[in-house]
């Protein structure tokens, strides 16, 4: 029996996940989280096979959840289940401590299979994602930034101004701002807007 622990801030998308998985006979959700937060405190407390985490949650997320889980349990498997291009995020949750990254727009055979994948030791991304690993000598700007700094960008294209990305992130204002400062001149630009056009142009959003 594979126990897993599902991890994402909609209760609709918990709800769904579970109903999948309940039709497997190999597969058992054991515990569910709606933060980041949530998420570490239950992998401390218990012991679980794989995770299956959202990107983007309230409090800790993204690639700094996907560290603490590992440092916490080595061998914790972990599959993140995310809505953003998995081109442009595989790599990043990949190189982080995660054994697949898989897009909410998949089919449930496809999240069965990457799941009992990984649990039995293996990788799993896409061949459209896989080809962009292959690729990656290939560099675009954006992937010169750090897990953090890529972090804040993708909050900054949603909309969130620094205060906002500084209680999401738990960071000071002043470095929120330190850090945009940072991507805007990594990536050679001159404000939010063409930032967001960036980020477009390059299916990061």
């Amino acid at each position: 029996m594979i126990r897993i622990l599902v991890a994402d801030d909609h209760k609709i998308v918990r709800d769904g996940l579970k109903r999948i998985l309940a039709g497997a006979a190999d597969l058992e959700v054991a515990a569910e989280a709606a933060t980041g937060d949530e998420a570490l405190a239950l992998v401390k407390a218990g012991e679980f096979d794989l995770a299956l985490i959202d990107m983007s949650m309230p409090g800790l997320s993204g690639m700094d959840l996907i560290k603490r889980l590992k440092i916490e349990k080595p061998k914790l498997r972990i599959l993140v289940l995310s809505m953003h291009g998995e081109q442009q995020y595989a790599a990043r949750a990949l190189k982080a401590g995660a054994a697949g990254y898989l897009n909410k727009d998949s089919a449930a055979e496809s999240l069965l299979g990457a799941i009992r994948k990984i649990a039995a030791g293996g990788v799993h991304v896409s061949e459209a994602a896989a080809a962009a690993l292959l690729q990656a000598g290939d560099k675009s700007p954006h992937q010169a930034l750090s897990d953090r700094e890529f972090e804040v960008l993708r909050l900054l294209t949603e909309g969130l101004g620094p205060t906002e990305i500084g209680e999401k992130l738990h960071l000071s204002v002043k470095t929120v701002s330190t850090h945009k400062a940072r991507i805007l001149d990594k990536l050679n630009l001159g404000s939010t807007a063409e930032l967001v056009r960036y980020a477009l142009d390059n299916k990061l959003i």
